[in-house]
């Protein structure tokens, strides 16, 4: 293997020699010196060696040596040359000269230092030097930065280490001689490289020349520095220089070039305007953008100061103080400019301080146009304040009009008047909810067109009209008022073909002279109208000092309410609905309030309160996931599971999530579906929308029961009982409380029996009291019953106790 690679080797070297006379005659071999010498082609490989360089390099013949790149062989260390041999290096002084009979050759003879060395310990000032030599390499590393050297008549090249690595990424790192340097460049540059050294050897002493150049590859780039050392007779003896990596650089320079491109793109492209002000507030520069939202020419624009551009109604005309650290940005939010053409344009200011790459201060101004986005706002705030479908003030903005009024001086003389339109809930149940809106808009108007100047009527939700006025004396007394409201609100409305007569029950309240908001004008009104409402349709009431108290009172009772639900300070109690054998099918669950203060309160006490403060919904939630969490745990009844029902009031059919509410609650209770039952009053089942009987079917199909609580007390008709999306009937027990010696009650009682009976639904009837009650009911076909006679509502525990003795004692026949 050895003898193949150097016969292939040798090869190479004949054929770059090529040493045969151009005549064809042969040639005389090239005579060397009676010493360790070698001949070197122009590529730097050794052609021959005398038998004394094969012995210094430690080879085993000449063929050993015929092919190498003395480069290879001889190289420096520091200040000296060495010869490196397999047992060592071998410190020699090289002498070159070209041959005089052929100049593509040289020979070189190497001098051996080896016993000069060998007897000439190392000095302290040589250590020095070695150790400043490699501090030098060090930081040439760091630097990025390699050193060269070249000896024009001796062909000597040195190369500093970190030149060397760098050369090696071109597989230059041996390179002996000028053209491997210049070879180991980029394609593209070679001539620029040749250029460079052209240049070296023709410039003046001392004079510094530059270049760069890619390497072989084209990824790196290296700034090329060097300079001719010539000797008093102006001969060059050295050429010299360094290469430094400055590739990281130079590619930051062009990223930043790049990116300043691009910003200039940018800033001519963008569709808002942006503009270039020197310190004095001059435009110097705008884009395209800006140019078209004032109207002018770029030429007409250049001069220009910021007071020039800006309408005469705007009060501030300046830009941020030229004086500012340039660190610091300012951003003036708006102002109004003026177009060319006279008409105001609204703009958003975005302004920045900056410097140019010459130090020059500028403002680097982003005009933003918003008057469409403005005119968009001032409808948007409109929306926010205003009701749909009357257009009239609404909660909102009358929370802000009370706000202001009552920070006045003479806030004494305000007042409030809340106005709830009588049985409007029965137009809408009727006639429909387009109805209902129609008849709203119509009394919206007549409050509009019919209060006295200062009284700004509003409305807050659903049938609720709200009256403030500004000025109680200016319109003659608060009953001068209330009467014209009254009055107002009170008339016969056409609406769809039919007229309409409807009245309001108003509540007033005015300032009680202590620290009063407006929330609590606010609710002392609608207590007064609660008030109002008792005492029949279409009255008035005041606020009396009496009924504020009230007031307060019950809205201390709300939020103990609240604080009660929070921490499940109620407490579930149940009613068992029975079959005719005295079997527990179902039981409602009934909630009750250990009041800390005023014992135990039932429902009529404190349902109102939760309804004011808008809490029937999570009061809903609370008895729904209570009663079902308990009812997992009860005992079956007659080998049968026992049903649980709910009556729900604001957790309905058609408010946000009400399936997903109501399954969530299931799922996490792990009831059965068919054990539960949802209790809704008539009047929530009538005309029901199509989406919330889809929500209805929903839970059908997974097993819940819907229930008509207290049937026959709402306006439906008995022949609209085919139409109540639910399947289970409860009769009322004003009804059932008659049967038993009233015979309309028990022709009613019997015709829903026959009804819900003959459209497959079952029938429970309430409130049942007496034996007389049970037999008749039962002898209609009354399907189960509930009332007193079985049991009141009782706690949990003992519900579970009731289970647990079996079928309840029914009377006998």
């Amino acid at each position: 293997m050895l003898l193949t690679e150097r016969s292939d080797r040798t090869g190479r070297v004949s054929r770059v020699l090529d040493v045969a006379p151009r005549d064809g005659r042969a040639r005389s071999p090239v005579p060397l010196p009676d010493a360790p010498a070698l001949l070197t082609a122009s590529d730097g490989r050794v052609v021959r060696a005398t038998e004394q360089a094969v012995r210094l390099a430690g080879a085993d013949s000449a063929a050993a040596l015929v092919g190498r790149r003395l480069s290879e062989l001889v190289v420096r260390r520091g200040s000296a040359w060495v010869l490196r041999t397999p047992g060592g290096p071998v410190p020699v002084r090289p002498l070159s000269w070209s041959c005089p009979d052929d100049e593509r050759l040289r020979i070189t003879v190497l001098a051996d230092l080896s016993e000069v060395a060998a007897t000439e310990p190392l000095s302290a000032a040589s250590r020095g030097s070695e150790d400043e030599r490699r501090l030098l390499i060090e930081a040439q590393r760091i630097a990025h930065v390699g050193s060269w050297a070249y000896y024009p008549e001796t062909g000597e090249f040195y190369r500093s280490p970190v030149l060397a690595e760098f050369l090696g990424r071109s597989d230059a790192e041996y390179a002996a001689d000028v053209g491997s340097l210049v070879a180991a460049t980029y394609p593209e540059d070679r001539a620029k490289a040749q250029e460079f050294y052209d240049k070296l050897l023709a410039t003046a002493p001392e004079e510094l020349l530059e270049a760069e150049l890619r390497d072989l590859t084209g990824t790196r780039v290296y700034l090329c520095t060097g300079r001719a050392e010539h000797d008093r007779s102006g001969r060059i003896v050295r050429l010299q220089g360094t290469v430094q990596d400055v590739t990281e650089q130079r590619a930051a320079r062009t990223r930043m070039e790049r990116t300043t491109q691009r910003f200039t793109d940018l800033v001519s492209i963008t569709p808002v305007g942006i503009g270039l002000f020197d310190p004095h507030e001059r435009l110097v520069d705008a884009n395209d953008a800006l140019c078209d939202l004032l109207g002018y020419r770029l030429s007409q624009l250049r001069g220009m100061e910021v007071r020039d551009i800006t309408h005469s109604d705007e009060p501030d005309v300046g830009l941020p103080l030229p004086g500012e650290r340039v660190s610091v940005r300012g951003r003036v939010p708006q102002r109004v400019l003026l177009r060319s053409d006279g008409e105001p344009v609204y703009c958003e200011l975005h302004v920045a301080p900056s410097v140019q790459d010459d130090g020059t201060r500028f403002w680097l101004v982003v005009f933003q146009d918003i008057t469409e986005r403005r005119r968009a706002a001032e409808a948007l705030r409109y929306q926010a304040t205003h009701d749909d479908l009357t257009g009239l003030p609404n909660r909102a903005a009358v929370k802000d009009l009370l706000g202001r009024m009552l920070g006045r001086a003479d806030s004494d003389r305000i007042a409030v008047l809340f106005c709830d339109i009588d049985n409007f809930k029965r137009v809408n149940d009727s006639l429909g909810h387009d109805a209902g809106d129609e008849l709203l808009v119509a009394l919206a108007r007549r409050l509009e067109g019919g209060l006295p100047e200062g009284c700004t009527p509003a409305r807050l939700s659903g049938d609720e009209f709200l009256i403030i006025c500004s000025d109680i004396d200016a319109v003659g007394g608060l009953d001068s008022l209330a009467t014209r409201v009254s009055a107002l609100l009170r008339t016969a409305v056409p609406v769809h073909g039919q007229l309409i007569r409807v009245s309001a029950s108003i509540g007033a309240a005015v300032p009680n002279g202590s620290s009063v908001g407006g929330e609590d004008l606010l609710r002392f009104a609608d207590a007064a109208m609660f008030e109002a409402k008792r005492r029949g349709n279409g009255k008035v009431s005041l606020a009396s000092p009496a009924l504020m108290a009230s007031a307060d009172r019950q809205l201390q009772l709300e939020g103990q309410l609240r604080e009660a639900l929070n921490n499940d300070g109620l407490r579930l109690y149940y009613q068992p609905v029975v079959g005719a054998d005295g079997t527990v099918l179902t039981a409602e669950a009934l909630v009750r309030w250990p009041h800390p203060e005023r014992g135990l309160l039932g429902p009529d006490a404190f349902l109102p309160v939760a309804e004011q403060g808008d809490l029937l919904r999570e009061l809903d939630r609370w008895v729904l996931r209570t009663a079902l969490r308990e009812a997992v745990r009860w005992p079956v009844s007659g080998g049968q599971p026992v049903g649980v029902a709910v009556n729900l009031a604001g957790l309905v059919p058609g408010v946000p999530d009400f399936v997903d509410a109501v399954a969530d609650i299931v799922a996490d209770s792990g009831i059965s579906w068919d054990r539960v039952i949802l209790e809704l009053v008539e009047t929530a089942l009538v005309d029901l929308p199509s989406r919330q009987r889809h929500e209805m079917a929903d839970l059908v199909g997974r097993g819940v029961r819907f229930a008509v609580d207290d049937f026959g007390t709402g306006y439906s008709s008995l022949a609209r009982l085919k139409d109540l999306p639910a399947q289970i009937i409860k009769v009322d027990r004003r009804f059932v409380s008659g049967v038993g010696g009233d015979a309309s009650d028990f022709a009613v009682a019997r015709a829903v029996v026959d009804m819900a009976r003959a459209m497959g639904r079952q029938c429970v009837a309430e409130g049942v009291e007496t034996a007389t009650q049970f037999h008749v009911l039962s002898g209609v076909g009354v399907d189960a019953y509930q009332g007193w006679l079985f049991s009141r509502a009782i706690p949990a525990r003992d519900f579970r106790a009731l289970l647990a003795r079996g079928p309840i004692a029914v009377p006998g026949v």
